[in-house]
């Protein structure tokens, strides 16, 4: 259910340097390891609490997208960390390869999403989750399935995103959550348009909707950010991606969902030598990040946060420390080329 009476904030164009924030620190861990190691190291420092029946949401991509997790990066922290999990992923808003139940397994088998069980949660429907304290919705159309869980690890890709500006772990749960049919259209459509929702009011819906989710996961869920091949596009696109341009930097994870998202953007803020430049274009101009700004207005964590170098004895860092050695260029990895990402066990 929506509320018309809403106003959206503002400045979802204007970054708040780390200084400048206010209010509690969450701690935030990063690896420089990109590699199926750094993911399974980093995951030891969240895994608290994911326990029972485990859902873990990875955007999936569209077919052959070249930019998504790699492959067998998740099937080793699946093997060793998280046997008897289920990937979870909810149908399209917009028709594609994943629009239906059928199309979107079909691309789920040609992305080698196949060591594990997928659970495409609206398969059977749809459930509701509450929103407390949101502006926009009182609740929020998921998956009905999403309710078979007792935990959910958040396995994002961070890149940029057409009309949220970036996806983090709020992006991927927001949008990723929510129905294909009901869901989805509440976050972004207006009566006249399938795509009316932009910039402030866009960014405060997801978060909403995301609000709903981590709401119901209290305590058992947690955040990994993966930032590697961060293209200016979403997976969504598939192979249609803006070409990638910014430098990969490592892993983040935390127990906090807008401290994780926000350090990874303080740490493309932070790049030297201009290697941000692209993505934070993208994401000022769509104003994402007011994702930020009304995640934290909603409570939804902080925007403050310690920054652990689990590369480095633990060592505390800023933002500007951990990305000082990334050189500007972007270099493709052995992952890169399609088939080879997922022929390689």
């Amino acid at each position: 259910m929506s509320d018309k009476n809403a106003v959206p904030g503002k400045d979802g164009n204007k970054y708040v340097p780390f200084e400048e924030r206010t209010g509690d620190t969450s701690v935030v861990y990063f690896t420089r390891d990109l590699s199926a190691e750094g993911l399974k190291k980093i995951y030891d420092r969240v895994s608290e609490g994911i326990e029972g029946k485990i859902a873990i949401k990875l955007h999936t991509g569209e077919r052959k997208g070249p930019n998504i997790i790699p492959r067998p990066w998740v099937r080793s922290l699946y093997d060793e960390k998280l046997p008897g999990a289920t990937i979870i992923e909810t149908n399209t808003y917009y028709e594609g390869d994943r629009y239906t139940t059928e199309q979107h397994r079909k691309t789920l088998e040609v992305n080698g999403w196949t060591f594990c069980p997928v659970d495409i949660t609206d398969e059977d429907g749809v459930a509701t989750l509450p929103v407390k304290d949101g502006k926009w919705f009182d609740e929020m159309h998921v998956g009905k399935n999403l309710l078979n869980y007792d935990s959910m690890l958040t396995l994002t890709h961070f890149k940029g995103h057409v009309q949220g500006g970036f996806g983090g772990s709020n992006k991927n749960i927001g949008i990723g959550c929510a129905d294909g049919r009901i869901g989805k259209k509440e976050i972004h459509s207006t009566a006249d348009d399938m795509w009316g929702n932009r910039k402030e009011e866009l960014m405060e819906r997801i978060s909403e909707s995301t609000k709903a989710t981590i709401d119901h996961f209290a305590g058992h869920v947690s955040y990994i950010n993966v930032m590697r091949n961060m293209s200016v596009s979403c997976d969504c696109e598939g192979v249609a991606a803006e070409p990638v341009v910014t430098p990969d930097v490592g892993i983040l994870a935390s127990y906090d969902i807008l401290a994780v998202d926000n350090a990874c953007v303080d740490l493309v803020y932070n790049l030297p030598y201009g290697g941000g430049k692209a993505l934070i274009e993208r994401i000022e101009s769509r104003h994402g990040l007011r994702q930020l700004s009304y995640m934290k207005e909603l409570g939804m964590g902080n925007d403050r946060y310690v920054l652990i170098d689990i590369d480095n004895d633990d060592k505390e860092i800023t933002a500007k420390e951990a990305v000082k050695d990334v050189e500007p260029d972007w270099k493709p990895d052995m992952f890169n080329v399609f088939y080879g990402r997922n022929k390689i066990n």
